[in-house]
């Protein structure tokens, strides 16, 4: 299996742990790390820069300027794909490892094994696991996952879970073109493969991962600002992909 993790980066100097993600790359050198540093205004490329010389499987991809997560990472995804012609497998996670390493590893695995599109991480709270999250954010969470599920036609629990594992070959497609939100992009990835390759191909080849583990780090880039505005995002999103969800 070869897998390269996307993890985009926007001033994260003081959330970021890169002594875990030294640790990690250093015990598993057959993955690629690639930060993609996002216009970052305080310290965070430097702090990449020196995790990179540590470790040699670790990369750093510096944009000029602050595009949004849903561009940072699909910059990332054109690089490995330009970069990696024998990539299997590609990842994005988010740097604040709210989620453990070790289950996204499990994902790559369970992708590889069983040829999904996707394995989605889902942040469902159930016995076995440690999901933690704050109360508002986890019922706002369940409203719009709800709406989404309806516009996707799909039993999708949690879309916005930033950690997911896409065969190559699939990302290929689906991040080919910029996305009509910044933040809901994720969103998007599912309905794009969904037209890409049918509906019904996209329900049997996507899985959700239910996290051993999920924590609510402070210091989240989306705001309240951004978040009360999702709604708008969404219904954006909905609207561009309507017609072809619907032939899909």
């Amino acid at each position: 299996m070869l897998l390269s993790i996307i993890i985009p980066c926007y001033n994260e100097q003081q959330r970021l742990r890169s002594e875990a993600f030294a640790a990690f790359a250093n015990l598993h050198e057959e993955v690629c790390i690639l930060f993609v540093n996002d216009g970052s205004s305080d310290s965070t490329l430097p702090l990449l820069h020196r995790l990179a010389a540590q470790c040699p499987n670790v990369e750093v991809l510096a944009l000029p300027r602050n595009v949004g997560k849903a561009e940072a990472v699909r910059q990332g995804v054109l690089h490995l794909l330009r970069t990696q012609p024998s990539l299997s497998a590609v990842a994005f996670y988010d740097a604040d490892m709210a989620a453990p390493l070790a289950d996204l590893l499990m994902m790559a695995d369970l992708q590889a094994s069983k040829g999904y599109f996707m394995v989605a991480a889902t942040r469902i709270r159930r016995l076995g696991g440690n999901v933690e999250r704050r109360f508002v954010r986890f019922f706002l969470g369940r409203m719009f996952a709800t709406a989404v599920a309806t516009i996707l036609h799909m039993p999708v629990y949690d879309t916005q879970c930033g950690a997911k594992v896409i065969r190559a070959d699939v990302a290929a497609v689906i991040f080919a073109a910029p996305f009509v939100s910044r933040w809901l992009f994720d969103i998007e990835l599912f309905a794009r493969i969904a037209i890409a390759y049918g509906h019904r191909a996209a329900v049997l080849n996507i899985y959700e991962f239910p996290l051993s583990e999920w924590r609510d780090i402070r210091g989240s880039k989306l705001g309240w600002r951004e978040i009360l505005r999702q709604p708008i995002s969404l219904f954006k999103v909905y609207w561009h992909y309507k017609k072809q969800i619907q032939r899909s």
